[in-house]
């Protein structure tokens, strides 16, 4: 069984388990907010978890999708929502990281507005190619971009997405001469990686590994310190010679800023429990997500050096989206 395959059996086994509602339907349930849409890896790992933290609190967990907006949409509904104590919230690299830097003016604060339950899984980053780059490595495909007279164009899945800034990365680090191709979502830019109208991304492992077990795409390099387990045969962009180059999508749980301190607590206790229970490695493993077990501290930490390095990098490659 492809890992393709996997991933749709494994959203449509979540999709059961955590059905799709409108909170005002049971005043009594607790709303897990996504800012994506349905279907998508973000919505698989929150269901993912929302099953499994449920049985342990003994609660009816709903995930609630408000896409749009770089997840700003959400983030503003979550942080004015009056029920303080029965809110959770997916936020991500967009919500805590790169979104303060990439938009003059937020509608919350995304300091003062949460707070942080724990981290709950990355999205490793794979460097791939189209048909028409003759490279199968990250060192080959170094000699071709630079023998070119033309930019190199790289797709991302939109202006300031983890994808589009880790290619900005990846050009500072690299001299390359890149252009960037934005799309609206990590599907529509491989198709056209597929079919040839551009060369290159940093794609999450979850859009792009289908594609490179049939074929379809050809990965260079893991954009990690350490070779991934769905990927395990391909070395990192580290080992090919692009030192400390690591670029990932990754996500956390937040809570209201009006959550008790008793509230975040027994919500992380009940977050670490479930990203050790079988059920859960097993799925996030079909998903190509990496668990990010700790503290709410750990990931205040994780945050706050996550938002100086891209910010950096958004600064240098003068990215706004307002």
């Amino acid at each position: 069984m492809t890992v393709f395959q996997l991933i749709r059996r494994a959203a449509a086994a979540i999709a059961l388990a955590v059905p799709l509602l409108s909170p005002a339907q049971d005043s009594g349930t607790t709303e897990w907010v996504v800012g994506y849409a349905a279907g998508g890896g973000s919505d698989a790992l929150a269901r993912t978890l929302a099953e499994q933290m449920g049985k342990t609190m003994g609660r009816t967990i709903i995930v609630n999708n408000k896409p749009g907006g770089a997840t700003n949409i959400a983030a503003d509904y979550v942080a004015k929502s009056k029920a303080q104590d029965r809110m959770l919230f997916t936020a991500d690299f967009a919500t805590l990281a790169a979104n303060p830097w990439l938009f003059s003016r937020l509608p919350f604060d995304p300091d003062r507005d949460f707070k942080s339950v724990g981290l709950l899984g990355r999205f490793p980053l794979v460097l791939v190619v189209g048909p028409q780059v003759p490279a199968t490595g990250y060192r080959e495909f170094l000699a071709w971009a630079k023998a070119r007279k033309t930019p190199v164009s790289f797709a991302s899945s939109g202006i300031g997405s983890p994808q589009h800034l880790a290619g900005e990365l990846f050009r500072e680090r690299t001299g390359l001469n890149l252009q960037h191709v934005p799309y609206r979502g990590g599907a529509l830019a491989v198709q056209d990686l597929i079919g040839g109208q551009v060369d290159m991304a940093l794609m999450d492992s979850a859009t792009v590994v289908p594609h490179l077990q049939g074929g379809r795409l050809r990965a260079l390099g893991v954009a990690s310190m350490h070779r991934v387990q769905v990927l395990p045969g391909m070395p990192t962009l580290a080992e090919q010679g692009l030192a400390d180059f690591e670029a990932f999508a990754w996500q956390g749980l937040v809570v209201p800023a009006g959550a008790s301190a008793d509230q975040v607590a027994a919500l992380n206790t009940a977050l670490q429990k479930a990203l050790a229970s079988e059920p859960v490695k097993a799925r996030l493993q079909a998903l190509a997500i990496e668990p990010m077990p700790g503290t709410p501290a750990q990931m205040n930490a994780y945050v706050k050096a996550e938002r100086a390095r891209w910010g950096a990098v958004i600064k240098a490659a003068n990215v706004q989206l307002d």
